[in-house]
């Protein structure tokens, strides 16, 4: 249970920051249906989950096969994961971007997949933070963390379709900002486990 609720909590951490996709479902639930705005997530869940399956799993073949690769990802994903997580205190929301929500569903899923997988600072940071992690766990408990990731995914995006839906008039900038500053927190705090898991490992 207790990776479980790890994987939970690096899930919300790693999808709540506001980028394109959360900006994708915000404005469709703010301008939509409901029952758009959850096609719309569903969407981008199944992209976000697959992407986050193979940034844990294909990193994590290579991680336990090579010390050497296992040490630099520890070390670099953490160090990484660390100046993600200043960013997002440094970054300023912005809810005005120019995207297109009336597109037909097909056309929502290949944006959703271009903003995802063809994404190279997605790839990357998901490789570094996902990765990273997995070299830290064995066995049942990777298992369970990587499910914990999983279900964040599900739980976020359509939770934040159905919030953004409801209160269409309460949610806002200042509120984005407050969720970039408390997830800044907590990636800082697994960049700093990961940096610790490589100093435990070349002692």
């Amino acid at each position: 249970m207790e990776f479980l609720l790890q994987g939970l909590a690096l899930g919300l951490a790693y999808v709540a920051p506001i980028g394109m996709q959360n900006i994708y479902v915000i404005n469709t639930a703010l301008s939509k249906s409901k029952l758009r705005a959850y096609q719309v997530a569903f969407i981008t869940i199944f992209f976000d989950i697959t992407l986050a399956l193979s940034c844990f799993l294909g990193i994590g073949a290579l991680l336990s096969k090579y010390e050497i690769v296992k040490l630099a990802v520890l070390l670099l994903g953490g160090i990484a994961v660390i100046y993600i997580g200043i960013q997002l205190f440094r970054s300023i929301p912005n809810m005005k971007r120019d995207i297109d929500i009336n597109k037909p569903l097909l056309q929502v899923a290949v944006t959703c997949f271009t903003v995802t997988w063809l994404n190279p600072q997605a790839i990357i940071d998901g490789s570094l933070l996902l990765g990273g992690m997995r070299a830290s766990l064995t066995g049942a408990a990777a298992n369970l963390f990587i499910i914990g990731v999983c279900i964040a995914s599900f739980a976020w995006f359509t939770g934040l379709a159905t919030i953004v839906s409801m209160f269409k008039n309460s949610f806002n900038e200042k509120v984005i900002r407050w969720i970039n500053i408390i997830c800044g927190a907590v990636i800082i705090y697994y960049g700093t486990k990961l940096i610790y898991s490589f100093i435990t490992l070349i002692r």
